[in-house]
């Protein structure tokens, strides 16, 4: 009997772990930080109560971290690799503004800025003027208006704060790449900064833009409370508070502003923390998730009982996400672990084909996704299947039954009616035919066409109405009104480059890496030769796939609503780089091998200019690839 076959383990039961412990990081973050506010909002009557994390600060500082928890965990469920594609700002509205987690984030906010302002209230001395209920004349209750205000604030807050959040799509993480360490190819490949390092690095600059958020909210919350909320609010208030307190029976808004000097001092203090609380969640989040695909220093599925049938479950995976990670532990692989390259120049008996045929094949097709989509810009779709021809009936062998109406009547006489239906069906079948203008008629309308040419003149200076429409179109476009409209060269090269509507660049540039240094170590490493026999083709197809990006971003026109026309490459110019690194890096240790890889003058001279490395002055003498192994 055969034995049964061992599934290899799933990708993601790896990641997901890692994944797991990157976000207790973030979360201890925020926790510490509401344990610090609770601190601040204590009373100070007891030296040991008011700062025990067992009492009313840690349960404040618990409630007050759970308000950026909730970002954390808004992050956690719709985190996504890979930044927004489209044409122009206006389409990235239109495709995401409908969808439900836009309403999940700003609702997230909303009740985020809620609880917080709550737990504010309820912790402040009474001395601070922002209880719901005051008593006039020591009997008489009054409804604050100036709490109210301060809930609105931060329901307005976090309203403004969910829709930036959809705006910036701060749920993208952008993962990294494994850059060659070889210095003799551009660039030098040092590692990033630690992740705790440059997120210490970061909190200056957030605590400016808390501050700036913090003043923006405030006064945005008095423009929109004072004109559009405040009658309604205080409606609303008294009916739900009137039976409770035995409040006066009338509506009408008190004489008195809705805020003081002294309430928008304690909302803007009490905006600030929230603020900042959010933003490093999200900063935390951003920093944290993306650290490299390892764990104690060695790659995520080492741990595999099939490391490559692991790593390979996730190259192959349909989800962004999940691939992209995998190809950047591929990448980190290729570069730094030899102990697990030899694992994949060693697996022959992998199903279908050896592991590094599995590895060349996706990383060949990631990269053939760019290609295909440069050759099919501006084309038009694919037609449709074609629909199967319709069954011809069968020929009668006799005369047709009639179909004449059986009780028809008399034709009806001409009148008025019939005969206006006439015209209006031979003017529309037949254009041209009984729909002559009488001279009168002409000379009105060209005498009317003159008139209003010679106005237009007047005012424009031109009579091209062409023109007008456009130069007006443009003087809007460079409005801020018009910004949304624009349809920029970098979002335009993003969309039709990375495809929509998301679109990574590392998957790229750590596929290309990988390839080339992968078949770079396979000249000391792989004792089967079987990389070699893919090195040539996988010179050709960087070779082409270089030449046809550097020609597509300087040959992509800048469409009419770019008035800035600025052609800024952005993230693409990283991927044609990553590409020329590649190339370069293959160059410099095949060329040596040209003759043994059946590679002519012409493909190496290709070669060559694709990866901008200037031509040796002396041919190098070929050497036979079995030296070297």
């Amino acid at each position: 009997m055969a034995a049964a076959k061992v599934r290899s383990p799933a990708y993601k039961d790896f990641l997901q772990p890692a994944l797991h412990r990157r976000f207790s990081s973030s979360a201890g973050i925020l926790f510490a930080i509401g344990y610090l506010y609770g601190i601040a909002l204590a009373n100070w009557n007891s030296l040991l109560w008011s700062w025990f994390p067992i009492g009313p600060s840690g349960v404040r500082g618990v409630i007050l971290g759970l308000c950026g928890f909730a970002i954390i965990i808004l992050r956690v469920a719709q985190y996504h690799v890979g930044q927004r594609t489209s044409d122009s700002a206006f389409q990235t509205f239109v495709h995401h503004a409908a969808k439900i987690q836009t309403v999940e984030a700003i609702f997230t906010y909303v009740l985020s800025a809620y609880v917080f302002s709550q737990v504010y209230l309820w912790s402040i001395s009474e001395s601070a003027g922002l209880e719901w209920i005051t008593y006039f004349m020591s009997d008489r209750a009054r409804l604050n208006e100036k709490t109210i205000f301060f809930t609105a604030h931060f329901i307005i807050l976090g309203f403004y704060q969910g829709l930036l959040h959809v705006f910036k799509d701060l749920d993208h993480v952008s993962l990294g790449v494994a850059r060659p360490r070889n210095r003799r190819i551009n660039g030098n490949g040092d590692p990033e900064d630690p992740p705790w390092k440059r997120f210490r690095d970061q909190i200056p600059l957030k605590l400016l833009w808390t501050l700036n958020q913090s003043l923006v909210g405030l006064v945005l919350s008095i423009v929109v409370y004072q004109l559009f909320l405040r009658a309604t609010v205080w409606r609303i208030m008294l009916t739900f508070l009137r039976p409770i307190y035995n409040l006066p029976r009338t509506n009408l808004l008190p004489a008195s502003w809705p805020f003081s000097f002294t309430s928008l001092s304690r909302s803007f203090i009490a905006s600030f923390m929230l603020v900042f609380l959010w933003t490093m969640g999200n900063v935390a989040f951003s920093t944290f998730l993306v650290k490299e695909p390892l764990k104690n220093g060695k790659p995520l599925t080492s741990e595999s009982k099939d490391p490559n049938g692991s790593l390979l479950n996730g190259l192959k995976s349909k989800k962004l996400a999940i691939q992209s990670f995998a190809m950047w532990e591929l990448a980190f692989i290729a570069r730094d672990y030899p102990e697990r390259r030899a694992l994949i120049f060693a697996d022959l008996d992998r199903k279908d084909a050896p592991m590094w045929s599995h590895i060349y094949g996706v990383c060949m097709e990631v990269l053939k996704g760019l290609e295909t989509r440069i050759d099919n810009y501006g084309k038009a779709p694919a037609p449709a299947a074609p629909v199967a021809a319709p069954i011809e009936p069968k020929k009668r062998t006799t005369q047709a039954p009639k179909e004449d109406a059986i009780f028809q009547g008399t034709p009806p006489k001409k009148n008025f009616r019939v005969e206006v239906e006439k015209v209006v069906n031979s003017v529309a079948t037949v254009p041209g035919q009984g729909s002559q203008l009488s001279p009168i008629a002409k000379r009105a309308l060209a005498t009317a066409k003159q008139q209003a040419l010679k106005v237009q003149r007047e005012v424009t200076g031109t009579e091209d109405t062409q023109t007008v429409f456009r130069d007006l179109a443009l003087k809007v476009l460079d409005s801020a009104v018009g910004w949304p409209f624009r349809q920029e060269y970098s979002r335009r090269l993003a969309h039709a480059v990375l495809g929509g509507p998301y679109g990574e660049p590392s998957l790229y540039i750590n596929a290309a890496y990988a390839l080339s240094l992968v078949a770079a170590t396979s000249l000391t490493e792989d004792n089967y030769g079987n990389v070699q026999r893919d090195v040539a083709t996988t010179i050709r197809s960087l070779t082409a796939l270089t030449k046809k990006l550097d020609a597509f971003i300087t040959t992509l026109p800048i469409h009419w609503t770019d008035v800035e026309k600025k052609k800024e490459v952005g993230d693409i110019q990283a991927i044609l780089d990553a590409l020329r690194e590649s190339l370069g890096l293959l160059l410099h240790e095949f060329t040596p091998y040209a003759r043994d890889l059946r590679m002519s003058l012409t493909d190496m001279r290709l070669a060559r200019e694709a990866a901008g490395v200037e031509t040796p002055e002396e041919p190098i003498a070929p050497l036979e690839m079995r030296q070297v192994r």
